[in-house]
């Protein structure tokens, strides 16, 4: 808890905003190509979308719960997407090619996201077994990179060329 607010306090004043918005619209970009997603290919509603999100954490139960365990898969999804904002925020703020190579480092990082998700985080949590398909891991992949990787490239490099723009005035 020290270390956090250690953190924050030495945190430039706009970061958190930048970063809070930015996981606000990837997270939200993200979930809703989900939703679609899943509903053209098998004509699921977003609650389950949201419920299988919270298997991850509840089990099998959460397909049985109701609005509670869709909520609950809500805030997980967006503690995630929160999560590979923060990391991508702290990559671009080390790693200059970042900025200078946005929308391949913006597919890089959706593909990074998506190998994450589906072969470390998913098989370590409660979630059902997806069986693999590649049609599903490339759209699944590309969803990554639209919703993800490219808003995040964009949205943190503009974060810090403007901040280097403020500092040099």
């Amino acid at each position: 808890m020290i270390n956090s607010c250690i953190f924050i306090e030495y945190m430039p004043k706009r970061l958190l905003p930048a970063i809070l918005l930015s996981g606000l619209i990837v997270g939200t970009a993200d979930i809703l190509a989900a939703f679609i997603s899943a509903y053209i290919k098998s004509n699921t509603k977003p609650d389950a979308v949201l419920k299988f999100v919270a298997s991850g954490v509840f089990g099998r139960k959460a397909f049985g719960g109701g609005t509670s365990m869709a909520a609950a898969g809500l805030l997980f999804h967006y503690m995630i997407a929160l999560t590979f904002t923060v990391i991508f925020f702290m990559l671009c703020s080390k790693i200059k090619l970042i900025s200078q190579y946005k929308i391949l480092s913006g597919v890089v990082y959706g593909l990074l996201v998506w190998f994450i998700m589906n072969r470390i985080v998913l098989p370590l949590s409660n979630t059902p077994s997806i069986p693999f398909k590649l049609t599903n891991v490339m759209i699944s992949a590309g969803i990554l990179i639209i919703a993800i990787g490219l808003p995040l490239a964009y949205l943190a490099t503009k974060y810090y060329s403007q901040r280097s723009v403020a500092f040099t005035e």
